[in-house]
């Protein structure tokens, strides 16, 4: 068994397994690489140490100096995973977070001692990212490190996640990913485009106006800059679009595989299923998608014990990711 030096030494290398028996058709093969696998539990765990990582070399934070103070909006698993780097690293977080986020987040990050700053539920995440530039801009010796423009973000996956696919799965003819920050297509999509050009780069979104946990339309008026900053309409092949009862089925269907997944990661599963439906019959595919969390965070939606309906009703009030 290896010996680790940190915890951090853990994210990323996360394995890959065979989930073709969700897959419509016999000549499609569907591979998950499971993300929750990292130490905080996400694929965001790549994204915050590298954050960090960039920021240090950048000379931006100073390890070892006291009382530096780092803010971030988040909904979700980013916030978590910087709050464990963070702890690590000895910098003070302080998480800008909807009040309506499930109370899984709000655990999780006081767990790992970040600092709560509320932002009104009713504008979701998009209200978290405006109160923390206004907090940035307000606090100037705060350190803004923003997820959403930081080239470190897709960095994290072309350099790790996307090499790694690439070694485990030499035949990937497709991959598909949710559109949330888009650092995971862009990284991975723009690694995989220049190793292997024929590769098909699928992006799952929902339809404009609906929410789907961890996921964003572009149409909603919000387009993160590393996708245009990585031209990211001319890097994906497609988007396909998932509604959030399609996401609620989904990660209802994996669990026939073993898999107890997070709700973003049956919106990716099921747009990894309408792409192999358009595989042609006489053509074989191996498609591989990112199962981005475990469901343990998800407890609290009901998504595998209740009512479907009640559900779907309950993911617009409550941001479950």
């Amino acid at each position: 068994m290896a010996r680790y030096a940190s915890v951090l030494d853990l994210i990323g290398n996360t394995p890959v397994v065979d989930v073709s028996d969700l897959s419509p058709k016999s000549n499609v093969t569907i591979l998950a690489k499971l993300e929750g696998r990292n130490p905080a539990g996400s694929v965001k765990d790549r994204v915050a140490l590298s954050l960090i990582e960039a920021a240090e070399r950048d000379g931006i934070l100073i390890p070892g100096k006291p009382d530096q103070i780092l803010i971030e909006p988040s909904s979700g698993n980013t916030g978590i995973a910087l709050a464990m780097v963070c702890r690590l690293r000895g910098y003070h977080l302080k998480v800008v977070l909807p009040t309506n986020v499930s109370p899984e987040r709000r655990q999780l990050l006081l767990a790992f001692g970040a600092e709560i700053i509320d932002s009104p539920g009713t504008e979701g995440s998009n209200g978290a990212v405006r109160l923390a530039h206004t907090l940035a801009d307000e606090n100037p010796d705060w350190t803004f490190l923003y997820q959403y423009a930081n080239p470190a973000n897709p960095l994290a996956h072309y350099r790790t996640t996307g090499p790694e696919i690439l070694k485990d799965v030499p035949e990937i003819t497709h991959f598909v990913a949710g559109l949330g920050t888009s650092g995971t297509l862009m990284g991975v999509g723009r690694y995989l485009k220049e190793q292997k050009p024929d590769v098909q780069v699928w992006a799952v979104e929902p339809p404009s106006g609906e929410m789907v946990d961890g996921l964003r339309s572009l149409e909603d008026g919000y387009i993160p800059p590393i996708f245009t900053d990585n031209d990211g309409t001319e890097l994906l092949d497609r988007k396909v679009v998932v509604r959030p009862r399609e996401s609620i089925e989904w990660t209802r269907r994996l669990t026939e595989v073993g898999l107890f997944a997070g709700i973003s990661s049956g919106a990716i599963m099921a747009g990894a299923v309408k792409c192999a439906n358009l595989v042609p019959d006489d053509q074989t595919a191996t498609i591989v998608t990112i199962v981005c969390d475990d469901g343990w965070k998800y407890l609290s939606t009901g998504a595998w014990s209740d009512d479907i309906d009640e559900v779907v009703e309950r993911a617009k009030k409550i941001i479950y990711f």
